[in-house]
């Protein structure tokens, strides 16, 4: 008797689950022996053994030792996002610093891990990496609406993201005895400093303030067609840069 439609999914089910459990053994033995030896140890025949698996199966699930080392990468991306915590518009000033603090703890709590995401150029088609980009728009759009952000929106990130990255790894090629906790609060100190105006920036002299605030909040406007809101938006770009 032919395997009836249902066996058939039963069956495909199955194997896709097997392999991705499979996929998951070997990805944590490559962390393991990442946290342990360092990228070097993350050899194909050392993953294989640690994971307790034939060396072929590594290849059919991630192509080589690159697609195994980009699947460890997104796996700490999607472990950094777990970690984030939910833009807090009510601060955004405090939400900032909170949200810098947890990318650093997870950088210094995950040595390896970290350096292999961010030591090289970072997979921006990762989608935990854009997921958690997501997150960090949202607390400088939040900056934006309350008139406290300094500078233009993609200058921000860049920042934030340089100064977080630059303290983890700063840190971690330290000595121990030559690793001060000032270092880090500094940095994020000089971060907030150049991201943020000390008071809404619409009380400044000057409209690019009052542009940066106004143009966070332009995709809610209806009361404007898409072409008005289109020249209005490339206005508000021009009048922001201007100051």
């Amino acid at each position: 008797m032919p395997p009836r439609p249902q066996d058939r999914n039963d069956g495909a089910d199955t194997t896709a689950t097997s392999r991705e459990r499979t996929r998951q053994k070997v990805i944590e033995a490559a962390i393991g022996l990442l946290e342990s030896g360092g990228r070097d140890a993350v050899t194909t025949r050392a993953v294989a053994e640690a994971a307790r698996v034939q060396p072929p199966a590594i290849y059919r699930l991630f192509g080589d030792k690159d697609g195994l080392l980009d699947a460890v990468a997104e796996h700490g991306f999607a472990a950094f996002l777990a970690t984030k915590l939910p833009p807090d518009p009510r601060d955004p000033v405090e939400d900032l610093r909170a949200g810098w603090d947890v990318a650093v703890e997870f950088g210094l709590a995950n040595p390896a891990l970290y350096t292999l995401m961010y030591g090289a150029p970072t997979k921006a088609t990762s989608p935990a990496f854009k997921a958690g980009l997501e997150i960090l728009m949202s607390r400088i759009r939040n900056l934006a609406a309350a008139g406290l952000l300094r500078v233009e929106e993609e200058l921000a990130a860049q920042i934030i993201h340089a100064t977080a990255r630059g303290a983890v790894l700063t840190w971690l090629s330290l000595p121990e005895d030559r690793r001060d906790p000032a270092l880090l609060t500094t940095l994020r100190e000089s971060m907030v400093a150049t991201v943020t105006s000390r008071r809404p920036a619409v009380d400044d002299a000057g409209p690019a303030g009052a542009a940066r605030a106004l143009r966070v909040s332009l995709p809610d406007q209806t009361v404007l067609s898409s072409a008005e809101r289109h020249l209005l938006r490339e206005w508000l770009d021009r009048l922001s840069a201007g100051g």
